[in-house]
């Protein structure tokens, strides 16, 4: 595969582009995302399902800057698709016809089945959980992909979008209307055969912004939609106001920013129909949808476009993006497992915190590479906003804060009140920014010491193959939770 590819999604109402650079076999990050609003469906609903003349002009001239934009950044291979406009539209071939002969772009134009596979592929690989149904709510159609134990049981697409609905229903103040439409074509959904999850992951526009007054709404302590989480019921009343706005003035005063002022009634009206008829109760929101999964399913088209077990593309990525030695990585992440393990019997903490120390103990040492000095507070920061896919947001807190406290006091109260809602009790945190800090302690020279880890009545005794000054010296002021003690013996 290309170092650095390009995907281009047409849908309905917005063009997306994202560009892609390879890292490694599996790994990769996003060097550009680009959007226009072009609305390529515009006015197509009353005429026939035909595409209009000045929305394909519009597309034909965003494509041509997002060619402009790929070719500068140096990209090898360019794969577009579009979905429901182009799909209906009686004209499209002339659409085609004309992108292909002035741009040299092919335009692959994919069925709704495989437009709600791309989503499903997307995520299946970087959003957390192995059973839920995605939703992706689009200007002509709606997506479901039903994944149950990691895998794509079912695709389905409905004509069900915010352009169409408002063009055929909410134009005309046709309110009832919509809402029946929804729920007679949502029985394909509930009669396709397989059991509707509780949990919906939330793909698009609409669905990301309604995600962002929610987190504003809530005092959510982190700005980050990419798998941010909340409860249906719990926030109904936010979809209700949405909803029932007035005016554009009525949906500024909630959050909604401008650009989605004329499809953001009509996406939440679709939402809130789809969780309330298919009785879903927590919502997971995906920044990731049709352009990834069309990535995804040509970098993983080995092995059945799913990562290897184990595999996590933020980790991965980010090891990579810094250079950080694979040996020394390697090391640390053992070292934190064995430290980790030598001290359950008095920490007793949950096995899933084993793997954040991992990650907490191989990723520490980016922020050097921005500024040495203040390292921690860096990575800190890098941390919170750089592991972008499959990773909860508890889990970026968490990880960043063992990294802030390694090689520190203990923290305290004050210090975890910023994102108290999403880390856990003080002592679980203290206990692993203990453990982090003896790790690197004792591999503060990188040279990656043989050691082994005793513990008899709460004193931890590190036993070194030969004396080391420094890591002896440097064990006696790390600060060690309550009655617990560590002794170097060589």
């Amino acid at each position: 595969m290309a170092k650095i590819t390009t995907i281009i999604d047409i849908g309905s109402n917005s063009m997306r582009m994202v560009v892609f650079e390879k890292s490694s076999r599996y790994a990769f990050n996003l060097i550009n995302e680009t959007k226009a609003r072009v609305k390529i469906s515009e006015g197509c609903y009353e005429n026939d399902g035909n595409l209009q003349e000045p929305a394909m002009q519009r597309a034909f001239s965003s494509l041509e800057s997002f060619l402009n934009i790929s070719k500068a950044l140096k990209s090898r291979k360019i794969m577009c698709v579009a979905t429901s406009a182009l799909r209906d539209a009686p004209n499209a071939k002339e659409f085609l016809t004309l992108v292909k002969n002035k741009l040299g772009l092919n335009i692959k134009v994919i069925d709704g089945p495989k437009e709600a596979y791309y989503g499903g592929v997307a995520a299946l690989n970087l959003i957390f959980g192995s059973n839920f149904v995605t939703v992706d709510i689009g200007g002509g159609s709606t997506e479901f992909a039903f994944i149950k134990d990691g895998r794509i049981e079912k695709c389905l697409s409905l004509n069900i979008g915010t352009v169409r609905l408002n063009e055929l229903f909410f134009s005309k103040g046709n309110i009832q209307g919509a809402k029946d439409y929804i729920l007679q074509r949502l029985n394909e959904v509930k009669e396709c055969g397989h059991e509707i999850p509780p949990t919906v992951v939330g793909i698009g526009g609409s669905i990301r912004a309604l995600s962002k007054v929610i987190i504003n709404q809530n005092n959510y302590p982190l700005d980050i939609l990419h798998g941010f989480t909340y409860e249906y019921n719990a926030n109904k009343y936010i979809f209700k106001a949405i909803i029932e706005a007035q005016d554009e003035k009525a949906l500024k005063d909630i959050g909604i920013k401008k650009d989605r002022f004329d499809t953001i009634k009509e996406g939440t009206f679709i939402f809130n129909t789809i969780l309330e008829e298919l009785n879903i109760q927590k919502v997971i929101t995906s920044g990731a949808g049709v352009r990834e999964g069309v990535y995804l399913a040509d970098l993983l088209r080995t092995c059945n476009n799913k990562f290897p077990v184990n595999f996590n593309i933020s980790i991965r990525s980010m090891l990579d993006r810094f250079q950080i030695d694979a040996k020394q990585s390697a090391y640390l992440g053992k070292n934190a497992a064995d430290i980790f393990d030598a001290l359950k019997p008095l920490h007793n903490l949950d096995e899933k915190y084993k793997k954040k120390l991992i990650d907490a103990s191989k990723l520490h040492s980016i922020g050097k590479t921005l500024n040495f000095y203040k390292s921690n507070d860096n990575t800190f920061d890098f941390i919170l906003n750089g592991l972008n896919y499959d990773i909860k947001h508890t889990t970026r807190v968490v990880v960043a804060h063992i990294i802030k406290f390694s090689k520190k006091s203990l923290p305290q109260n004050k210090d975890l009140e910023q994102y108290a809602k999403l880390l856990p009790e003080l002592e679980v945190m203290q206990w692993l920014s203990f453990m982090i800090s003896i790790n690197l302690t004792i591999n503060q020279d990188y040279s990656m010491p043989k050691v082994e880890y005793k513990l008899k009545n709460k004193k931890l005794k590190i036993c070194l193959e030969k004396p080391n000054y420094l890591i002896s010296s440097d064990i006696e002021k790390v600060e060690t939770p309550k009655g617990v003690k560590v002794k170097v013996i060589c």
